[in-house]
């Protein structure tokens, strides 16, 4: 039998105007220390984002997503975050800040597959 794993994830958000606090919610960020996993998944749809924003550098706002997903991978052209552990990384990742992307609070949960659970968040929560 396979046991469950406790994980923690956040909605990444795309907000355009903080001091409005509208937001988008665009993807996910899952982290599990037993699977050793931490990964982003997000859908820039560029068409959403320009009728939620129509004055957003959408290319400048998918880099910033691009950057989420090296950061987690541990990627050497993540900059100096993406060397530091799985779970400092999403620690920073999901730190309180005011720019264009956001994460919501982190929330913790039981999984059996990460990888699988990140799709279900992102199912019912993005899409």
């Amino acid at each position: 039998m396979q046991e469950n794993h406790l994980f923690e994830y956040a909605v990444i958000r795309f907000v355009p105007r903080v001091e409005r606090e509208e937001f988008l919610n665009t993807g996910i960020i899952l982290y599990c220390a037993k699977q050793k996993f931490l990964q982003a998944m997000f859908n820039p749809d560029c068409s959403r984002l320009r009728a939620f924003s129509g004055e957003t550098d959408i290319e400048e706002v998918k880099e910033y997503f691009c950057a989420f997903e090296r950061i987690c991978r541990g990627d050497e052209t993540g900059g100096p975050i993406s060397k530091l552990d799985i779970a400092s990384r999403f620690r920073w990742l999901t730190a309180t800040r005011s720019t264009v992307v956001q994460t919501s609070r982190v929330h913790p949960g039981l999984c059996k597959d990460a990888g699988e659970t990140l799709f279900r968040l992102y199912t019912q929560l993005v899409l």
